[in-house]
């Protein structure tokens, strides 16, 4: 029987599902030649189009909280242990022991910008949607992932910052702090406090708020870039770059997700919490890694090269945990 779509709309169909990814790619190209337009003083003002893009995304992610949902998802100690420590603890010490052993063959920039994703909290959306692909324990899914988000608020910046100083560098620790409650807490409260008058709309417009949400992040990943050309992203540092901080990513996820299946099993996790563990814990997020490194490192003329690693790993572990979802959804029922 022949298919009832051409090559080319199936292609189409394809690009269009991946249009996220292009948008991103896109970004970085267009900020590649065109660097005046988005940098900081730049044609467009990038400095000030992405603090609002920031209060943004965090709004809409605190309207996106249900309490509800959290409270339910509380029970389960050993989930909530392996996928917080994993998180905040077992990532960052991974990096410095990878630190350790190869950091003085990284560019400066690279590295941290791999200590940025390994303090990163992992990803709500993704996170919850895999484990329910999977038939994992949902309810467990989304407080883990939720609690992750909040904690790294104050987790984030506290471990990139404590790399940071042992490396010499150093953030400013006031603004920081200010900026963060001023960008993300604030949104963030007011998201949550305005739940309940905006829940309906927000559920009914569910479709545009994600595509809003997932535009700002393309912007903010374009000011960002257009600042690390403008500085010389692309002429101080080649192809090998990319390589390094893709295969990094990729390596980094595999490790995490062979441990945390490890451990999941030792802790005899019935299948169901195995999978809220493996994919919450193993996850990092773009949505807030981005806003958040233009908060931190918003300054730094090198941004652009301290996000690589996590659009690298963001790619790579939709891919990866993906394959493992299926996996874990064709078990016999019985292991559920």
């Amino acid at each position: 029987m022949e298919s009832t779509s051409s090559p080319w709309q199936r292609l189409c169909l394809r690009l269009k599902s991946e249009w996220f990814l292009l948008a991103l790619v896109g970004s970085v190209v267009v900020a590649s030649f065109f660097p005046d337009l988005g940098r900081t003083g730049g044609v467009l003002h990038g400095e000030k189009v992405a603090g609002i893009g920031i209060a943004i995304v965090f709004f809409l992610h605190g309207l996106g909280l249900s309490v509800a949902s959290l409270v339910q998802g509380m029970r389960g100690w050993k989930v909530h242990a392996v996928v917080q420590l994993t998180t905040f603890a077992i990532f960052p010490l991974i990096w410095w022991g990878v630190d350790a052993l190869a950091g003085p063959h990284l560019p400066r920039d690279l590295a941290l910008g791999f200590c940025y994703l390994c303090a990163l909290p992992s990803t709500i959306s993704s996170s919850v949607a895999l484990t329910g692909l999977a038939r994992g324990n949902v309810p467990v899914a989304i407080f883990n992932a939720t609690l992750s988000s909040l904690l790294g608020i104050v987790l984030t910046p506290l471990i990139v910052g404590f790399f940071a100083h042992a490396d010499g560098r150093g953030l400013p620790f006031m603004d920081t702090v200010l900026g963060i409650v001023r960008l993300l807490v604030v949104p963030l409260a007011a998201g949550m406090l305005l739940r309940p008058l905006l829940h309906a709309w927000h559920v009914r417009h569910r479709h545009v708020t994600h595509l809003l949400d997932r535009w700002v992040i393309v912007m903010l990943v374009f000011t960002a870039f257009c600042d690390g050309v403008a500085a010389g992203l692309w002429r101080d540092n080649g192809v090998d770059v990319l390589l390094i901080a893709a295969l990094g990513a990729a390596g980094l996820l595999l490790v995490v997700l062979a441990l945390t299946t490890w451990m999941a099993r030792r802790l005899g996790m019935a299948t169901a919490d195995e999978i809220a563990t493996v994919f919450c814990a193993s996850k990092k997020t773009l949505a807030s890694g981005v806003p958040m490194a233009k908060l931190l490192f918003g300054a730094s003329p090198s941004i652009g090269l301290v996000l690589l690693p996590i659009m690298f790993y963001h790619q790579i572990q939709l891919i990866i945990c993906s394959m493992l979802a299926n996996r874990y959804a064709k078990r016999p029922q019985a292991q559920a």
